[in-house]
C-alpha cells in the first residue's frame, strides 16, 4: 500500500511543478522547491523569493490531485466555509450540492472533498519547509535570508492554522488542547516525508505561535519589506494577523486582540463608497489576497466565474453568484454601505411576497425557464434599475443575464473573463472584528463597543452607528457584523463551529430564503462535532498514526 501511495503522491508532485512552473510572468515564475534540488531553487535571493512565490501560486492555481474545482484558496473559501454555513445561499445548484451544503461528509475518509484541504495546506507546509531547511546555505544576504525565512514560517503557520480549523474539534471541546480527537495533525518541520505520529492540538497551536513569533522578529531584524502591492506575499502584518486568527480559535483572547491591532498598522479601513470597489484589487486594508491578473487565469475555476455578480455565471446563466441570507440583513441598518450591496426587500418598494419566485427565489420572477418570465413587472424594472444604480463603473455590468434572486450580492466583482480577479484573504476589517470579539470575551465591553464604531462609523459604513448595547444583545451585535462584513470571503462556518453555534436555515415561508435541500438546523454536535475525519490517504500513507498496523 505505502508503494502506491507514494506512487500517487509523486504523481500529484510533478504534475504541480509544472503547473507552477508554467505561469509567465516574473512576479510569479518560480522554480518550486520539489521542481529541482531544493538547494538550487533557493541558491540566490531571486530564486528564493520564486520560491515563495510558489507557495503563493499554488494558493490560486487548480490542483492535479483533486481534479475540477479545486483552485486552491478559493476553493477552501467556498467548500469549506461558504456552502456549509448559514449565511451564504447558492440556491440554483443547492440541491446539487446539499452533502456539501448540509456536512454529511465530515466522516467519509475516502471523498475528495474531505481530502483537499488536508492535502492542499501539506502542499504549501512543504514547499515552506524546503525553503527553510535550505535558504542558509544560499548567496542571500543575512538580512535576505531573514526575511526568506520570516515568509516561509507565515506561510506554514497560515496553512496550520487552517488544518486546525477542518481536522480538530474545537478548543473547548479539546481538553486544553490534549484531547485524543483532537490528535489528528502531522507536525512536519521539515523536508522528511516518512511516517510520523500525529500531534495534539496544543502542540500544533504551540508551534503556531512559535512560527509567527520568529516570523515577526525576523521581519524586523532584515528590515525588508514585500514589494508594495504584492498582497500575494506574506509580511510581517500577515504574521501578526495569522497569530491573531490563531489565538482567536484558541480562545486566547488576549493575546488575539493584541495582534489582531498590530496587524492592521499601515493598512487604513476603506471609507464611505469607495468600500463599493468590487473587491477585486487589492485596496489600502488588503494584509493578503490572491494574485488574480489575467496573466494567470483560472478560467471556470476562479472564484470570480460562478461567485461574481458579473462573472461569467451571473452574466449569461440563471445562477446569479450566490446571496444573503435576508434573516441576516434585517439585523443590519438598512442605511448601511454593506447591506447596499444586497438585493433586499427593503429596498423596493413594489416588493411583495408573492412577487418572489419559488423555484429559486427569483425577484420578479415566476418559474423560470429558458427565458425570464417576468411576473411582477414594476419590482423586476425597480430592481434593475437599482442594480444599474450601485454598479461598479468600468467593469461588465452585474447580473447580466437578467436574473435577479432575493438577496443576490453585488460585492464581488471580476475585471475580465470569464471570471478574473484577486480574492482577499486577510483584510483589516476582520483584525478589527477580531478586536472586538476577543475584548467582549475579556470582559472588556467599553473596548469592544469602540471597535464596533471604528468599523462602522469612522468608515461611514453605517452612518451615525452608535453602540452602547451590553452583554447578550452585544455579543449579537459583534457577530451580525462580522457576518456581513465578511460575507463571501469564507468565515462564516468556522465562525459558528468557534461559537458553537448551530446552524438554522429557513426557506422562504420560514422567514428566510434558503432552498429547501438545505433548509435544515446543523447541531453544534451533528456531524462528527463539524470535524472533518483524518484522510485515509494519510492514514494508508503514514504509519504513524497506527503503529499496530503491519507493514503491506
Amino acid at each position: 500500500m505505502k508503494n502506491i501511495i507514494n506512487k500517487k503522491v509523486v504523481a500529484f508532485l510533478a504534475a504541480s511543478v509544472a503547473l507552477l512552473a508554467s505561469c509567465s510572468k516574473d512576479y510569479l515564475n518560480t522554480s518550486p522547491t520539489n521542481s529541482v534540488g531544493a538547494g538550487t531553487a533557493v541558491a540566490t535571493y531571486e530564486s528564493a523569493i520564486g520560491a515563495l512565490n510558489g507557495i503563493a501560486l499554488s494558493m490560486c492555481s487548480q490542483q492535479y490531485m483533486a481534479s475540477q474545482g479545486f483552485a486552491g484558496e478559493n476553493a477552501i473559501i467556498r467548500l469549506y466555509e461558504n456552502y456549509p454555513s448559514q449565511d451564504y445561499n447558492y440556491n440554483q445548484y443547492a440541491s446539487g450540492w446539499a452533502d456539501i451544503h448540509n456536512q454529511t461528509m465530515h466522516t467519509d475518509k475516502n471523498t475528495r472533498y474531505n481530502y483537499y484541504a488536508w492535502y492542499y495546506y501539506y502542499n504549501l507546509i512543504g514547499q515552506a519547509n524546503s525553503i527553510l531547511a535550505n535558504i542558509d546555505e544560499s548567496s542571500a544576504t543575512d538580512d535576505e535570508k531573514s526575511f526568506v525565512k520570516a515568509s516561509a514560517l507565515t506561510f506554514r503557520a497560515y496553512s496550520y492554522q487552517k488544518l486546525l480549523l477542518y481536522y480538530c474539534p474545537r478548543w473547548m471541546d479539546s481538553n486544553n488542547g490534549t484531547s485524543a480527537e483532537g490528535k489528528t495533525l502531522v507536525l512536519r518541520l521539515d523536508e522528511s516525508t516518512g511516517d510520523q505520529a500525529p500531534s495534539t492540538m496544543a502542540e500544533v497551536y504551540t508551534q503556531i505561535y512559535a512560527d509567527c513569533e520568529e516570523a515577526i522578529k525576523l521581519f524586523k531584524e532584515s528590515g525588508l519589506d514585500r514589494k508594495s502591492g504584492l498582497v500575494w506575499h506574506t509580511n510581517i502584518n500577515v504574521a501578526h494577523a495569522v497569530y491573531a486568527r490563531a489565538a482567536l480559535n484558541r480562545l486566547d483572547y488576549a493575546t488575539a486582540q493584541n495582534h489582531a491591532k498590530q496587524a492592521r498598522d499601515g493598512y487604513p479601513l476603506v471609507k464611505g463608497s469607495a468600500y463599493n470597489d468590487g473587491f477585486m484589487r487589492p485596496n489600502s486594508e488588503w494584509i493578503m489576497g490572491s494574485y488574480g491578473d489575467a496573466t494567470e487565469n483560472q478560467w471556470y475555476w476562479s472564484y470570480g466565474t460562478q461567485f461574481s455578480c458579473n462573472g461569467y455565471y451571473a452574466s449569461n446563466t440563471a445562477n446569479g453568484g450566490g446571496s444573503i441570507s435576508i434573516e441576516l440583513t434585517n439585523q443590519i441598518p438598512d442605511n448601511d454601505v454593506r447591506k447596499a450591496l444586497f438585493l433586499t426587500p427593503d429596498k423596493f418598494s413594489n416588493y411583495k411576497p408573492e412577487s418572489v419566485g419559488t423555484a429559486f427565489y427569483y425577484l420578479g420572477l415566476g418559474q423560470v425557464g429558458n427565458a425570464v418570465n417576468v411576473i411582477d413587472e414594476a419590482l423586476y424594472n425597480e430592481v434593475e434599475a437599482y442594480i444599474k444604480n450601485v454598479a461598479v463603473k468600468g467593469v461588465a455590468a452585474p447580473l447580466g443575464a437578467g436574473y435577479y434572486h432575493l438577496g443576490d450580492h453585488l460585492k464581488f466583482y471580476v475585471f475580465d473573463t470569464p471570471g478574473v480577479s484577486y480574492l482577499p484573504f486577510i483584510r483589516s476589517s476582520e483584525m478589527v472584528l477580531i478586536e472586538a470579539e476577543a475584548a467582549f470575551k475579556q470582559g472588556k465591553e467599553t473596548e469592544a463597543q469602540a471597535a464596533l464604531v471604528e468599523l462602522n462609523a469612522s468608515t461611514g459604513r453605517t452612518p451615525g452607528y452608535t453602540c452602547t448595547k451590553t452583554g447578550d444583545e452585544l455579543w449579537t451585535e459583534i457577530m451580525n457584523y462580522r457576518g456581513i462584513e465578511l460575507w463571501g470571503e469564507g468565515f462564516e462556518w468556522s465562525d459558528f463551529k468557534r461559537w458553537k453555534r448551530p446552524i438554522v436555515r429557513k426557506t422562504f415561508a420560514n422567514g428566510s430564503n434558503a432552498h429547501s435541500a438545505v433548509a435544515i438546523t446543523i447541531g453544534v454536535n451533528d456531524v462528527n462535532n463539524w470535524t472533518w475525519v483524518v484522510p485515509q490517504l494519510e492514514t494508508d500513507y503514514n504509519k504513524g498514526f497506527d503503529t499496530s498496523k503491519p507493514e503491506a
